[in-house]
């Protein structure tokens, strides 16, 4: 199941000009299934990076609006969208002029794959 989703994933990055990598991840940044172009940036594949997402929407989701989906953070070299799809977050790390609304499309082509992979998370002690 991991090596046909990450197939998968290698088919969507080709897809998108710019995008470097998506990343599934749970939500302490411990990769589940990754896949990544050579022009993704190291520092951002860490779970250190990958994990501040959960405390970032922890703290969104106080400004009384409701629970977060979707953080975008925009650097002067990447942008970064975190997805929110709890025990599992998705991450796509793309240069910064990739097509922001072309890597949010990808959410719904992802989903079906989401169910049996978050219920394995889940599960795992």
């Amino acid at each position: 199941m991991v090596d046909d989703l990450r197939k998968y994933l290698n088919h969507l990055l080709e897809k998108v000009n710019g995008l470097h990598c998506i990343l599934i991840t749970d939500r302490d940044g411990v990769p589940v299934v990754r896949s990544v172009t050579e022009k993704a940036p190291q520092l951002a594949l860490r779970p250190n990076f990958i994990s501040t997402f959960g405390m970032a929407t922890d703290q969104a989701s106080k400004l009384g609006l409701g629970r977060n989906k979707i953080i975008i953070s925009m650097y002067s070299s990447y942008q970064v969208i975190q997805m929110n799809k709890l025990p599992l977050v998705i991450t796509f790390i793309g240069s910064d002029n990739c097509n922001t609304g072309h890597i949010l499309a990808l959410e719904s082509q992802i989903e079906p794959y989401l169910k049996d992979l978050g219920t394995i998370v889940a599960d795992a002690p």
